[in-house]
């Protein structure tokens, strides 16, 4: 009977589960939308059992990248529990707990954008990289950060996506984070693009307004990153990402606001410094399977 892991990405608007032991070993997958916890996690487990059942598969853990803010210190009574999620539903939520009570194996939990980084560092566009960023922008925004081939983490895991930015002088929107206003994710997420235009962003054309916004932000949110941990390479992902030309802004504005001031090779070529995801929409599920060959 052959060993696999379960790779456990939980996102803000869809849960999506691999079963594999790395990129070209997937012998199952499915998504399930982001609900709250009574309807999307029994889906999730349904689908693990019976993949097992039907392949005769034996998975050896589960990795869970998981949307947070999430208690990541092990010390903890309530290790692997989202906390002050706007999600309201899933607030306080035990979801490691969870998924060990329900699929009898060990479960090692981190940020879905820390899964992401890490699997974009063992099999994607980080290959080689000591410390890079990963970003990825979409229903939220979160970034993890990578330090000496480690995902940073202190007094809690980092939060990119809640760092105070300046709003543009022509974006009159207030932002729509619950907790900061107009910080990156209030200003720059994919509901914010929503709001601001009173329309779904996908019907935007590639030369609209929104997007000198959306560079703008991102750009500023790179330069904070830079001058603060210096990563090597900054990796963008996420729908908002999947914008035609978006990523070329996003160099041209960091271009302009570092104006000069930080003197490095790595920045010499903006199009190496700058990349989308090697591995794509699988960044996520994959680096939950990177997580459990990380601590096994």
């Amino acid at each position: 009977m052959n060993k696999y892991f379960a790779g456990i990405e939980g996102g803000g608007t869809k849960f999506k589960c691999i079963v594999a032991n790395d990129p070209s070993s997937i012998v199952a997958e499915a998504v399930f939308p982001t609900t709250d916890p009574d309807h999307t996690l029994p889906k999730v487990v349904d689908f693990y059992r019976r993949t097992c059942f039907e392949k005769n598969i034996s998975l050896q853990a589960a990795g869970l990248a998981c949307f947070g803010p999430l208690n990541l210190d092990p010390q903890s009574p309530s290790y692997g529990t989202i906390t002050s999620t706007p999600k309201l539903k899933w607030r306080n939520f035990p979801i490691r707990e969870y998924f060990q009570t329900h699929l009898e194996i060990p479960v090692y939990i981190d940020t879905d954008v820390n899964g992401a980084a890490l699997a974009e560092g063992k099999w994607g566009g980080a290959i080689g990289i000591s410390d890079f960023v990963y970003i990825t922008v979409g229903t939220g925004i979160g970034g993890g950060i990578i330090h000496q081939g480690i995902p940073l983490f202190g007094m809690v895991h980092p939060e990119i996506g809640h760092m105070k930015i300046q709003p543009h002088p022509e974006d009159f929107f207030p932002g729509n984070c619950p907790y900061h206003v107009t910080c990156l994710e209030g200003l720059a997420n994919a509901p914010a693009i929503r709001e601001r235009w009173k329309t779904d962003p996908a019907v935007l054309p590639d030369d609209h307004l929104a997007w000198k916004f959306e560079a703008y932000y991102l750009g500023q949110a790179i330069h904070n990153l830079i001058l603060v941990c210096a990563p090597k390479r900054v990796i963008l992902g996420g729908g908002v990402l999947k914008r035609a030309g978006l990523l070329e802004k996003v160099r041209l504005e960091l271009f302009e606001i570092l104006n000069g001031y930080v003197n490095s090779p790595y920045l010499d070529d903006l199009s190496q410094y700058i990349i989308s995801p090697a591995l794509a929409d699988q960044a996520g599920a994959l680096g939950a399977i990177a997580l459990c060959q990380r601590n096994r």
